[in-house]
């Protein structure tokens, strides 16, 4: 019988640096949300890195500031919560040092624990491959929004755990992130992780 460990990551994950290498390690951990009651978590599988004022891609590309990214300017390890289209609200955990506005978009996750909510919150009547696949079906399955954003992940709305699951390099695929035409060059960076379907390896 495999044990997992389950605890909370430390603010020093978040407070890295390098905010691909912390796209890269977000692989594997588990997403985790208390919010109206409903406990919901889901490993994350897919994840894009933003490099802040240097990145065109990032919402704060040449030191950007305003109201909506108030919370990339803060040090890491809280919610940065957007809305996408007027409709989809994306979850991303901001990262690094203080006025250094790194953050990671959280892409895509696996349902673990709180299915049914999950199912509820996406008008869904069964769990397939496309429940939480995408930023936009991963916050709303999670209830997360908005009103979120700089919400700390040391507390208990939402959160990060590490259970021990170690994704190997041979089933992680990198390549440039998705809609981000417009960044130029920056669009081609290898900033997006993703791991392969089935493969992640489990580890305790």
């Amino acid at each position: 019988m495999v044990q997992i460990t389950l605890r909370r990551l430390r603010q020093d994950f978040y407070t890295r640096d390098d905010v691909v290498e912390v796209a890269r390690d977000l692989l594997g951990k588990v997403l985790c949300s208390e919010i109206d009651g409903r406990l919901t978590k889901a490993v994350i599988t897919e994840t894009e890195a933003y490099a802040g004022i240097e990145d065109r891609a990032s919402h704060a590309y040449g030191g950007r500031r305003t109201q909506r990214t108030e919370p990339m300017f803060a040090a890491g390890g809280i919610a940065y919560v957007y809305l996408c289209y007027g409709i989809h609200h994306l979850f991303n955990v901001v990262t690094g040092r203080p006025d250094n506005p790194h953050a990671v978009l959280i892409r895509a996750g696996s349902p673990l624990v709180g299915i049914d909510h999950m199912l509820t919150r996406r008008s869904k009547s069964r769990a397939d491959v496309k429940l939480l696949a995408g930023p936009g079906s991963l916050a709303r399955g999670l209830g997360i929004c908005t009103e979120h954003t700089g919400t700390s992940l040391s507390g208990d709305t939402i959160w990060i755990e590490d259970h021990d699951i170690s994704v190997v390099g041979d089933v992680i695929s990198v390549g440039p992130r998705i809609g981000v035409d417009y960044a130029g060059d920056d669009a081609a960076r290898p900033y997006r992780f993703v791991i392969d379907a089935g493969r992640e390896e489990v580890t305790g």
